[in-house]
């Protein structure tokens, strides 16, 4: 009998593309190109939107100081204070930048961790209590998201819809089979980036009821992401955990995740 070709394994991303991926996934409301940076503006909420991030910066110390100085001086006009976003990962040296920023008075934060994960092997199948959308984010889902994972900044709920809107995606949430209400207890989003002629998945907005955690809803919710991801042609899928979360971090090794990089933001403080 003659054997199944396999789908040849997925391509590696690194250095700037590893970078505009995640840029696309989280896609900022503006975006400005100065000195090889770029500055991103999304209404003040979430960091990923609002931080400058280098792409192609100045190796010359002069011209980098140049740099800073220039999105320090837009941002300011603006009044808003200055984030950095830095990467570590194969392919990219923020190294100057960083050292740069701290001679300026920039503290570092703790690193965000970028984990990847090979679509091309998948076999799993998504969860049958999921609604599943795609496209665009759908009301209810939008409403459960921010009931489940609400944010304080002013404006955040139409901010965080038009986020999500800039970049097509699979829009996941598992109701409550068990009451009449059916409410949903978990949610999950996998934005389709396109990079040259392939399609990335960029994993986000997972949240769960608090009162049903332990229950494997956050699992069943990654699961079905990766899944309806390949479905879509996604060969690869990538997202970012911070460091003290300890639980999202072994459920996503767990489901065969590995390390890709990371970053810092960098702030005045």
């Amino acid at each position: 009998m003659a054997s199944r070709t396999r789908r040849p394994a997925s391509p590696a991303l690194t250095g700037t593309a590893l970078v505009e991926t995640l840029l696309g996934g989280w896609r900022a409301l503006s975006r400005l190109e100065v000195d090889g940076f770029a500055v991103l503006r999304s209404r003040g909420v979430t960091r990923r939107a609002n931080s400058a991030v280098p792409i192609d910066p100045p190796t010359d110390p002069d011209s980098l100081d140049a740099a800073l100085t220039r999105i320090e001086g837009l941002l300011g006009a603006a009044g808003e204070s200055p984030t950095f976003r830095l990467f570590s990962a194969d392919g990219l040296d923020h190294e100057p930048v960083r050292a740069a920023l701290e001679q300026r008075g920039y503290a570092a934060g703790p690193p965000v961790h970028v984990l990847l994960r090979p679509l091309a092997d998948l076999r799993a199948a998504p969860d049958p209590r999921a609604a599943i959308t795609v496209g665009a984010p759908p009301e209810d889902w939008l409403e459960a998201s921010w009931r489940l994972a609400p944010r304080p900044e002013e404006g955040a709920r139409k901010t965080l819809r038009d986020l999500m809107a800039g970049t097509p995606g699979v829009y996941l949430a598992l109701s409550d089979t068990a009451s009449n209400s059916r409410e949903i207890v978990a949610v999950g989003r996998a934005a389709l980036v396109p990079h040259r002629r392939r399609t990335i998945a960029v994993l986000d907005q997972i949240a769960v009821d608090p009162g049903r955690r332990r229950e494997g809803l956050g699992r069943a919710v990654v699961r079905s992401l990766l899944s309806l991801a390949a479905v879509q042609g996604a060969d690869l899928a990538l997202l970012e955990v911070e460091t003290g979360n300890t639980a999202a971090r072994a459920l996503y090794r767990g489901e065969g995740f590995t390390p890709s990089g990371e970053y810092r933001y960098l702030t005045w403080p």
